[in-house]
């Protein structure tokens, strides 16, 4: 319980208000279902704000003033992640045996191709 008080006065209780509450809920919703990310909601922006919790060069950071919005830009940032992940070498060898794969593919059974 809250309340003010000054020496030699009685206590007194006070309202307590909790500011931006549905927001404040969304935010700590999104940060459980999130385990990769820490998200918060600033109050005096009124914007929603995600951390990523990976290692990195540099920390990650998104912002979005819906709850919705703050998702997708969460969504985006770690497709950019995993794509950065994957060496070029393994995407080189990726396409070139899905090419090999389709040309196997048309070769008559007598090992010639079609």
């Amino acid at each position: 319980m809250t309340g003010r008080h000054r020496d030699g006065l009685p206590y007194a209780p006070v309202y307590r208000r909790v500011w931006d509450g549905p927001a404040r809920a969304e935010a700590e919703r999104i940060n459980l279902a999130w385990a990769d990310w820490t998200v918060l909601y600033s109050l005096g922006r009124r914007s929603f704000y995600a951390m990523a919790v990976w290692d990195g060069p540099r920390p990650v950071v998104v912002e979005d003033a819906t709850s919705e919005g703050l998702e997708e830009r969460m969504r985006e940032a770690e497709m950019i992640w995993a794509i950065r992940l994957v060496p070029p070498s393994l995407a080189r060898r990726g396409r070139l045996s899905s090419e090999v794969a389709g040309v196997e593919g048309r070769r008559s059974p007598g090992g010639r191709a079609a």
